[in-house]
Parts: C-alpha cells; structure tokens; sequence
C-alpha cells in the first residue's frame, strides 16, 4: 500500500517529467569524493568540484538553501542561491531527502567555519520514491525516526547501509580481513583454488545438508557443508599448499551465532601436523588483530588447555571413564533441554559447549580431542583415546578448528564405518562413507596438516557485533 508520503513523492516525480527533468539519468562525471574535497580546501583554491551523493539534510530558507551530501567518504555542506542556478533553483523544492544528486561548484568556507560547496550546476542522478529512514538528531545528539529494528535492518541491508555509516564501515571491516587472510596466505607460499559448491557427497563436518536435484544426471547432490575433503584431494594430487575462502551450507537453525550460509576459509599444508598449523593461525590472528587497531582482542601467545581437562573441571566428569549416563545427568543439572536425546560423540560435544566454552574468553586453543569427535583426525601420537585436533576460542566461541589430518586409508575407513554406526543409532549429522576420497588416499597423501577459520565469527570479534547476521550482507531471514 502506497504512503501518503509515498504518493507525494510520486506527485513530484510526475512533475519533474512535465518540467522535462530526468529523474534517473545514466551517469556522472566526478572529479572526487566528498570528505577528500573537504580536508584538501585552501583559501582562495577557485577549482570547480563535481560530486554526487544521497541528499540526508535540507534547509530551506527562501532564496537560499542548504543541504548535506552524503557519499562514500562522508558529509559536505551544499550551498543553493536563487541567483546562481536560475531556474534550477526551483527543482529545489521536487527534490527530497534520499534523493541521488549531482553538484559543481567552486568550494568556500561559511561563517562558521564550515567548508562548504557553492553549487552552480545540479543534476538530478535518481529520485527516491520510497523515504529512507535516516532519523533525526535532537539537542542532545539522540537520533529519532532512524530504522532501528535489527531483522528490519537485516531484511533491508540496503536501506540500512544507505542510513547508516557504521553499518558500511563493518563490511569495509570484513573486506580487510578477507583481503589480510588472503595475503598472508598467498606470502606463505599458499595456492587459493575453487573446489565443488554441489557435491555429490557431502563430508568434511558434523552438519545436515541441503539436498537438490539434479537433473541432467538423474541425481541427488548436495550444497558443500565444508571444504575439507576435496582441499585434501589437492594434496594428494601434488598440490601441497593450499587454500580456500567460500562459501559452505548447513541446514541448521539461526542464531545469533549461526547463519545456514557462512564463509570459511580453510587451508591445507603438506609435511606440516596441527602444531605448525597453531603456529600460523596464532600469528595470523593476531597479526590481522593488531592491523586492525585490535591488539587486546588477540595477544601472543594464546593460552593453550587440554579438552580433557577443561570437562572434568567445568562439568565434573572424566570423559576418560564418564559413560553417556553420568554426561546426561551432568546436562540435566544445567537444565539442558533434551538432554535425554545426545548420545555418543554428539553427547560428549554438548557436554563440553555447555560446561567449558563459556568460560574460554580469552584466546585459547582447546587440544586433543576424544576420538569419536574427530573422524578425519590422525590419533595423539602415545594416545590411543585422543585425536591431534585443536579449536581456536575468543570470547567464549570457536574460531578455528585444526588436525593432523588422517592419511591412512585404512584408519579412515575404519573411522567411516564408526560413523555409520552413531548415524544408525540416531546421529544424524554423523559423516557418510565417502569412496572416492578413500580411493584418493589410497593413492598416498603426504603427512599434511588442516585449519578452517569461520570469517563471520571473526568479523564479529574485530567489529564487535554480537549477531552473525551484522555481518552478513544479506543473512538468511524467515520469508515475508
């Protein structure tokens, strides 16, 4: 239904056709940016400006107004005068807030002190039918009118990074730190390479998939729910440092912590174990902290804590002897819904994120994980019970995750099949039996050593938002 404000807007666009201004022209020619204009103005500089941007304030005030531009870079005081533009200054008042302009003129500096554009020349670049929220600040610098709600900002990420600089300064944020992983990777020797989105088989993760159709082969295939396996191809195949950022799928619920669309960047590097993996990821961390002016988020060197150990001290079993009876009574005292339904492995991992990731906050590596958790891992070596896997945490979440990954053939089979076995006892996340990989080992995979960071949690950190769909783009939203 079309707003009374809505329909005003409209009445002034019909007159702008019968005046014979375009509304929503091709292009326009910038000589730069706004803020750029502002802090490079000298006294007496004569050279004519051309920039564009959203108008986000006006004041009218007869044969004079004033307006605010908003671009890329910031704010600048426009200046309007009858005299000057002539007839243009009557498009003045068919123009309105959100509206996408074009301005020229020389730049001076107002009474105030204000360095502001004297316009001579305005174009009109798009007409804004719909008012964009951008809210009003009263005496006491309080914004009203502004849009607010977090899923309304979410759902309309357009409206949202249009009303809101910081909510642009988060994705630049999230640019950088793709753009450091990247480089720090590629400086490393590292080779970024694509592997299958659709996959016949999905594996890698503990996860459920999304499942498609298709067609042309008369077959089931499935969105990746991590890169894992088929980085680990690459190694087999002579690639022996590799990477990849993308996108992984998992059919799960939404959290403040969860989106079913994420953005993982996982590595592989031949000859090296989950120590040497630590290494790098703790400098990588730490390093993108520091460039992003967030030294105490990540200070080498990150504490280090055995899984074991943090279960039996936070839940008050030893997984060692703890069978799947005292770990559900250990969720019941914690009033864990549904405690009755876990079991196996999935058991022992609601244990330890009910009982001992809270308490991680600042950056620590939890190692060597049971066996049953980890079926891609190669065994503790003078631990039979234990995996060489460890998880990055910050802040109380999982950042990382790493192995000395398994080689054997034989061992992963057998790790496979176990798998199989908590899927027929009701794991339904539980990894299927993958041939063609097992095929892969058997030709030989060197000793190899594996991360994968999750950017959105990441971005979280260095931004610090407390909602993984801040920093998405465009998140995974109920439909309207």
């Amino acid at each position: 239904m079309t707003t009374f404000v809505e329909a005003a807007r409209r009445d002034k666009l019909d007159e702008l056709a019968r005046r014979g201004v375009p509304a929503f022209a091709y292009r326009f020619d910038r000589t730069g940016l706004a803020q750029p204009a502002v802090q490079g103005f000298a006294e007496g500089d004569a050279a004519v400006h051309r920039l564009a941007g959203r108008l986000v304030l006006m004041r009218g005030m007869g044969k004079t107004t004033f307006a605010h531009l908003e671009d890329a870079s910031g704010k600048i005081q426009l200046y309007f005068k009858s005299d000057l533009l002539g007839d243009q200054y009557d498009i003045l008042k068919l123009l309105d807030l959100g509206d996408v302009v074009g301005v020229a003129g020389p730049l001076f500096r107002t009474k105030t002190g204000e360095v502001t554009l004297r316009v001579e020349t305005l174009t009109l670049l798009a007409k804004s039918l719909r008012p964009l929220p951008l809210g009003k600040e009263d005496a006491q610098g309080v914004r009203h009118g502004e849009l607010t709600d977090p899923e309304l900002r979410a759902r309309q990420r357009y409206a949202d990074l249009a009303a809101h600089p910081e909510a642009r300064q988060v994705f630049h944020t999230r640019a950088r730190v793709v753009s450091y992983i990247r480089r720090f990777l590629d400086g490393r020797g590292y080779l970024e390479v694509e592997t299958p989105v659709l996959q016949p088989l999905y594996g890698g993760a503990a996860a459920t998939p999304f499942t498609t159709f298709y067609e042309a082969l008369d077959a089931t295939f499935y969105l990746r729910i991590a890169d894992e396996l088929y980085l680990k191809r690459c190694i087999v195949g002579g690639l022996e440092k590799v990477y990849e950022i993308g996108h992984d799928f998992r059919n799960e619920g939404v959290d403040r912590w969860h989106n079913p669309e994420f953005t993982m960047a996982e590595w592989y590097e031949a000859y090296a174990d989950y120590e040497d993996m630590l290494t790098l990821t703790e400098s990588m961390v730490a390093g993108l902290a520091a460039e992003l002016g967030r030294e105490a988020l990540a200070r080498r060197p990150f504490a280090r804590r055995d899984f074991f150990d943090l279960v039996r001290e936070t839940a008050g079993v030893d997984l060692a002897t703890a069978d799947d009876t005292a770990l559900r009574n250990a969720l019941k005292r914690k009033g864990v819904p549904d405690a009755d339904q876990y079991a196996g492995a999935r058991l022992m991992d609601e244990v330890f994120k009910t009982f001992a990731e809270p308490t991680l906050i600042q950056p620590t590596f939890v190692m060597n994980h049971p066996v049953a958790l980890s079926p891609l891992a190669k065994r503790k070596r003078g631990d039979e019970t234990r995996v060489e896997r460890w998880e990055l945490f910050i802040q109380g979440r999982e950042i990382a995750n790493a192995f000395s990954e398994l080689n054997d053939p034989d061992e992963q089979r057998r790790r496979f099949e176990e798998q199989v076995r908590f899927r027929e006892a009701g794991d339904a996340e539980a990894h299927r039996i993958d041939e063609d990989y097992l095929r892969a080992l058997e030709y030989g995979m060197p000793p190899a050593g594996g991360v994968g960071l999750g950017i959105d949690r990441l971005v979280m950190l260095l931004t610090e938002r407390t909602n993984i769909r801040d920093v998405i783009l465009f998140p995974m939203l109920r439909p309207e």
